[in-house]
């Protein structure tokens, strides 16, 4: 699987050892962080991952910011993200199989190394069980349009 991730200054140790693992497991990782030492604002890794994503260059992202909140903010402003803020393994398989999220936002201050690991995992693993949840993906990309998700049939 392609996986984009990025970090701010605070994810960037967490998401490196993420990387390597991804890539020992057979993954391809690409890596948006910044330099050793550099401060980075997180709209900015965020904006590279969801773009990866949204355009096809990765299958899933990972961002990793203090808190995953602000990376989640700014990555779902890119059209076609649907990005979640996961704190636990319940979480990371529900924002898959019940949001079809295609990106996962990460706390580097309050989450272990280990704990994000299995996370990913989860995460990467799980499946879109669609049905009566992709109903209401199609209403999130409404809104995305501009449009009353309200309006759609209730069958679309």
């Amino acid at each position: 699987m392609r996986i984009a991730l990025g970090a701010d200054h605070r994810g960037v140790v967490t998401a490196s050892q993420l990387a390597e693992r991804l890539r020992r497991e057979g993954h391809e990782a690409v890596l948006s962080i910044p330099g050793s030492g550099e401060t980075c604002d997180y709209p900015e890794p965020a904006y590279v991952v969801a773009q990866r994503v949204a355009g096809g260059e990765a299958d899933r992202g990972v961002l990793i910011c203090g808190t995953g909140i602000g990376m989640s903010i700014a990555a779902n402003k890119v059209h076609g993200v649907r990005a979640a803020v996961v704190h636990d393994e319940l979480t990371a398989q529900l924002c898959r199989t019940h949001n079809d999220a295609n990106i996962i936002c990460l706390s580097g201050d309050l989450l272990g190394q280990r704990l994000i690991e299995q996370v990913v995992e989860i995460f990467l693993t799980s499946e879109f069980e669609g049905g009566r949840h992709a109903r209401r993906v199609h209403k999130i990309a409404a809104i995305e349009r501009g449009e009353d998700p309200a309006a759609l049939p209730e069958h679309a």
